[in-house]
């Protein structure tokens, strides 16, 4: 395949120099590339090349789309560059809660697997207790004073933060904070005068545009990839926060945390996560938003933490058949999946099977505007939401609660009770490694749990029915002191219902 387009290449570039040259006469050809033709060739093949030339100027100018202009990679990167970092970190993990002990972004795979295959006959698992474990990610430099944007599942559980400039010098690095419901954290160099990115706006970036990613995948510090954006605004299994940018540009494990920049040379969003089979790239990343990053950078630094509203349902984006079904014109709005019991959405009166076509007048087009309004808004702040609901269009005003702070991994489980289970919730790559939005990871098992076959590593979705979304929903329902419950839990990627007698 390649051979034969390399020769339709080579024979159409050799026929564009002929009728170029033949019509300005300013090169005489070899007999050999006129293709057998006479000595009176020439003369025909201006011709031809007179009337080619008369009708291009007509076709282009029918043609509504401007030329192309490639961005100035060479520019941007000599520019922004040097505020790109390297981010090396090192600590220990507790392999017994952790299951792994290694570095998610050096090895990806590894964390899931033992984590959710534990307990298999045969399978040979890493020795219980604080095991040391390395990774590298990427970073970039928002001010002169030292502070670095990066994800937070680059500085997860470590305990020494390195970080590396463009020119070699090395820094330690102190975590302000991190925010694992957004995948940002911000780290503190003690240094002055240091490069920093120019900001930009994702809001002005669309699809189609010209973006470039500068990050160190597999420890190759200071690589540069570019692609374009090619979506906006996607909504992934556990990132209620967060309307990815979805490019193809070239990231692998390391770029995490790195920034991509626009056809500018400004930052409109940092690195975070790949979509693969493989493990490496396969055509699809996801970016942070930068406005999105920047209301977390600017909660960690005044306070150590951020406070995150919480809507408390579940959207997904409409397809045709699904906004015909609901008597829509066009698939734009985020449906409601499901709404969460004692919500702020089930207080404003949401229900599953609304479609929000509107927060306080801006359009909302896929689910991930939603999600984005959401993620900027404070607790307890009110938005005006449109609904298409039973066929008609109607409005509701939702103030909006506070999300519970994400447990730390080293934070006890919490026990069901007298159901004998201590669960958490699972953490967004685990969430997105498993294809859910929702669950409990299943850590110790004893009591009436264990003697209906609920196993240590089974995943929590449901209780009597109802979708758990945290562990305060698991004691809200034991504290009725029921005879019986129906767990409905995931087990080797299928589901099955688990009776559990309490009496």
């Amino acid at each position: 395949m390649s051979r034969r387009f390399t020769a339709t290449a080579a024979a159409s570039a050799l026929l564009v120099l002929s009728m170029a040259a033949t019509a300005a006469d300013a090169i005489t050809l070899p007999t050999w590339l006129h293709f057998g033709a006479s000595a009176s060739a020439p003369a025909a093949t201006s011709d031809k090349a007179a009337t080619i030339a008369a009708a291009t100027p007509a076709t282009l100018a029918a043609n509504p789309l401007p030329p192309a202009q490639l961005p100035n990679y060479r520019a941007i990167v000599q520019s922004q560059g040097p505020a790109v970092v390297g981010v090396t970190v090192a600590g220990l993990r507790n392999v017994g809660a952790d299951a792994s002990g290694g570095d998610e972004d050096s090895d990806p795979e590894a964390e899931h697997f033992f984590r959710f295959f534990r307990g298999i006959p045969g399978l040979r698992l890493p020795p219980q207790g604080a095991m040391p474990f390395r990774g590298q990610g990427s970073g970039f430099i928002v001010s002169a004073d030292g502070l670095i944007l990066t994800n937070a599942h680059v500085v997860r559980g470590a305990k020494q933060v390195t970080v590396k400039l463009s020119d070699r010098r090395e820094f330690a690095a102190k975590v302000l904070g991190s925010d694992t419901s957004t995948d940002v954290a911000v780290l503190k160099v003690d240094a002055k005068g240091l490069p920093a990115v120019t900001l930009g706006d994702p809001r002005a970036v669309q699809v189609g545009d010209w973006v470039l990613a500068i990050g160190a995948p597999y420890g190759f510090e200071q690589t540069a990839t570019q692609g374009i954006v090619s979506a906006k605004g996607r909504s992934l299994p556990g990132d209620s926060y967060v309307p990815f940018i979805q490019t193809d540009a070239a990231v692998n494990p390391g770029n995490s945390g790195g920034p991509l920049f626009d056809s500018s040379g400004r930052v409109v969003g940092i690195n975070a996560q790949i979509y693969s089979q493989s493990g490496g790239f396969q055509g699809l990343a996801f970016a942070i938003p930068l406005d999105v990053a920047l209301h977390v950078k600017e909660q960690i630094v005044a306070k150590g933490r951020v406070d995150h509203a919480r809507l408390g349902v579940t959207l997904q984006d409409l397809s045709a058949p699904l906004a015909s079904s609901f008597g829509l014109a066009s698939p734009s709005g985020a449906l409601v999946a499901n709404v969460v019991p004692g919500s702020a959405a089930e207080k404003a009166g949401l229900k599953s099977g609304d479609v929000i076509t509107a927060v306080d007048g801006v359009p909302v087009q896929v689910a991930g505007d939603v999600s984005g309004r959401v993620g900027l808004a404070k607790p307890g702040e009110r938005l005006n939401l449109a609904l298409w609901r039973d066929k008609s269009r109607s409005e509701l005003s939702v103030t909006l609660g506070r999300a519970e702070p994400e447990r730390g991994e080293q934070a006890a489980a919490a026990e069901g009770g007298t159901l004998g289970l201590a669960v958490r919730p699972l953490q967004r790559d685990e969430l997105r490694s498993a294809g859910l939005d929702h669950g409990l990871l299943v850590e110790q098992v004893s009591g009436p749990a264990q003697l209906a076959g609920v196993q240590r590593g089974d995943v929590l979705l449901a209780l009597n029915g109802k979708p758990v979304q945290g562990i305060a929903q698991v004691r809200d329902a034991l504290r009725a002191h029921p005879k019986h419950v129906a767990l409905l839990v995931m087990r080797d990627g299928q589901q099955i219902f688990v009776p559990v007698s309490l009496g």
